[in-house]
């Protein structure tokens, strides 16, 4: 069962989309990586597959380009505001199910989606921290990109799995920090509940 499931829009960043698949799967190897075009068989059941998955995975990575939040179809409808969207119901059973979601931007000027800009069921995920993809020194992005994922599955795998107790409570006082270093500086900022990248 892959750990990583990547949530996209085919029509969004379709490049940079594809660079941050290979740079993951060199890392972690492909089977821990699902992406619906690689990953679903011939002759399967993709919707089948695409909720267990979803619902299954250690850590979803959203991918969100430029074009992700207003995608419409040829009625002229916004897809996300389709009940049957499947970026949607992704997103919607992972955080049902407590997985782990982050929002990847992708490009230098991608910006999170307001929760007013979202369904309800995923308004959550405007509220979550991201990692960001920059087109500029991309090499360097996706490098720490890789890191902070291999950070936050080490995470998981210390967690309490479900039914053998529950996890003591965790020290707020507490954080793991990993550091990053990328052109042009920047400041801490918090990747995950218990994890802070800090740009140097």
């Amino acid at each position: 069962m892959p750990r990583i499931f990547l949530s996209f829009r085919k029509p969004d960043s379709r490049w940079i989309r594809d660079r941050v698949y290979r740079a993951l799967s060199d890392r972690l190897g492909a089977n821990e990586i699902f992406k619906s075009g690689q990953s679903i068989p011939p002759g399967a059941d993709f919707a089948e597959i695409l909720r267990r998955q979803a619902a299954e995975c250690e850590l979803m990575c959203v991918l969100i380009g430029p074009g992700w939040l207003d995608v419409r179809g040829e009625d002229g409808v916004r897809l996300l505001d389709r009940a049957h969207d499947w970026v949607r119901l992704e997103i919607a059973t992972a955080l049902r199910a407590g997985n782990r979601v982050v929002p990847v931007l992708l490009g230098d000027a991608t910006m999170l989606p307001d929760a007013s800009a979202l369904p309800t069921e995923i308004a959550e995920l405007a509220r979550l921290q991201f990692l960001r993809v920059p087109e500029t020194h991309l090499p360097d992005g996706l490098q720490h990109l890789g890191d902070a994922v291999i950070a936050l599955l080490s995470d998981t795998d210390t967690a309490v799995e479900p039914g053998h107790g529950t996890a003591p409570a965790a020290d707020p006082e507490s954080s793991t920090t990993m550091t990053a270093h990328v052109s042009g500086g920047g400041s801490a900022y918090q990747a995950a509940r218990d994890q802070t990248i800090r740009l140097a």
